[in-house]
Parts: C-alpha cells; structure tokens; sequence
C-alpha cells in the first residue's frame, strides 16, 4: 500500500504560479511512475504529468507543457508539481497517484495507478 497526502493548492490570479506537493509513505518502491491528474467540475479526470521515479523522465499533457514541471526528491518521498502561468482553465481539484510494479500502457491514463490522494483544490480567477 502506498499513502499519498497533497498540499500547496489555492487561488491564485490568472498569470500566477503555484506549487503543489505529495507526500508519499508506504511501500513506495513497488511504484514505477508517479503522477498529478486534475478534474474540474463536471469533467473527468485527466492526467497532467508523470514521472518515472527511476530515471526521472517526465511525461506531460499538451495543456501544460511549457507552464508545469514535475519533479521529486526520492530521499523525502515527495512529489512536485511547480504551475506557471496559470489559466482561469486550469482550476480543478489536483491529486497525486503512484503506478504499481509495472510500466503502464499510458503513462497519463488514469486507469494505470493503483493510489491516490484526496486531492487539493486550485482555483484561477481571471
């Protein structure tokens, strides 16, 4: 089992940045990839990016390439999520997920992680 706990979310202007954590603890070494999904009210949930713990490789959406940036410090167990120039569309409840022992199909599918967090929520005003 892996336990997740996000922080860092908020309101901010639209332009502004933000930085999300995730708390990771249990048996964290069975998780391949790591990743932020989001999901606004009314919409499903989708994947923003994600992180192959091993070598770092990052993976992201085409909404937020060049604004977000995945990272993590593997010796605190914490996953990042650094958003810049934020958008009145990026406003949805953000959470963190880890994969199990395996390389998903799509590393953004949300189907592919087995836990996740309760979410934190962001909000961008215009």
């Amino acid at each position: 089992q892996v336990q997740l706990v996000e922080s860092g979310g908020g309101s901010v202007q639209a332009g502004g940045s933000l930085r999300l954590s995730c708390a990771a603890s249990g048996h964290t070494r069975n998780s391949y990839y790591m990743a932020w999904f989001r999901q606004a009210p009314g919409k499903g949930r989708e994947g923003v990016a994600a992180i192959y713990r091993a070598s770092g490789s990052t993976y992201y959406a085409d909404s937020v390439k060049g604004r977000f940036t995945i990272s993590q410090d593997n010796a605190q167990n914490t996953l990042y999520l650094q958003m810049n120039s934020l958008e009145p569309e990026d406003t949805a409840m953000y959470y963190c997920a880890a994969s199990g022992p395996r390389w998903p199909a799509s590393v953004l599918g949300k189907n592919e992680y087995n836990f996740w967090g309760q979410g934190t929520q962001v909000t961008v005003s215009s």
